[in-house]
């Protein structure tokens, strides 16, 4: 069976300047090109950002993701940003679907379904992401909650669902400072693997990423993890020593 590449995915979220950023991508390629990786990286920036970072990533092993994309192809929708428009800049990953998009944005799991077909029609790997929040952890419904999200992509998709990657991202623990135990973040990337076996033939090899406030001091436990391909990561994004010591964790 062929083995899964592990995949470490940073999300700047409303973070960055020009200044900022090329000092913190220069440390990054820098630190990749002294020890390469052994797994695939890429980072989530801002839209304003987005032709800016395609040029400091040039040559580099670093791909560039987008932060959302909208789900109409084009036309009059004034600040949007279509997955043909990311497609142009070089964008390889699109995040949707995150917690900050569903809670802030009002998004169902329909409209996260819709965005992922759009970047896939695009030719943009959609990171799709799914989580519960504390109320809902409490009451014993994790696995009912990310099931659900998960399922509507997959009944969108079809057997394109073997192109996305996932990513579980418990709402609890982003930017809070807690993090699922590995055993918690394990239980429930198996179920969604599962899931997703079900979903298409190729389904179980779709890269199952952890998102909820992983960091230096976490990545090695969590990244041990057998259904745990990688991460999706906030804050530690932007500090290259942190960014790359995850990097470093995530052996294939």
């Amino acid at each position: 069976m062929t083995t899964r590449q592990k995949f470490i995915a940073g999300n700047w979220k409303m973070n960055g300047s020009l200044q900022a950023n090329a000092a913190l991508l220069k440390a990054i390629t820098q630190g990749l090109r002294e020890q390469p990786p052994a797994c695939k990286v890429a980072v989530a920036v801002p839209m304003p950002y987005l032709a800016q970072v395609q040029a400091l990533l040039a040559g580099s092993s670093v791909q560039l993701g987008a932060q959302d994309v909208s789900q109409h192809e084009a036309g009059a929708y004034t600040g949007e940003t279509s997955a043909a428009m990311l497609a142009d800049l070089g964008v390889r990953y699109g995040l949707v679907g995150h917690s900050e998009r569903r809670q802030y944005h009002g998004e169902t799991d329909a409209v996260v379904a819709t965005k992922a077909q759009r970047l896939l029609a695009a030719g943009i790997t959609p990171i799709v992401c799914v989580g519960e929040t504390l109320a809902e952890r409490e009451a014993g419904q994790t696995g009912t909650v990310v099931a659900r999200q998960l399922a509507a992509v997959a009944e969108a998709l079809g057997q394109q669902i073997e192109k996305i990657v996932l990513a579980y991202e418990p709402v609890w623990a982003i930017g809070t400072g807690r993090t699922a135990t590995p055993e918690q973040a394990q239980q429930v990337h198996a179920a969604l693997r599962a899931q997703l076996a079900s979903a298409a033939p190729g389904g179980a090899m779709v890269p199952v990423l952890y998102g909820g406030s992983m960091n230096a001091a976490n990545a090695a436990d969590l990244l041990a993890q057998s259904d745990i391909d990688g991460g999706l990561i906030g804050g530690a994004a932007l500090k290259a020593p942190d960014f790359l010591k995850i990097i470093g964790a995530a052996q294939a």
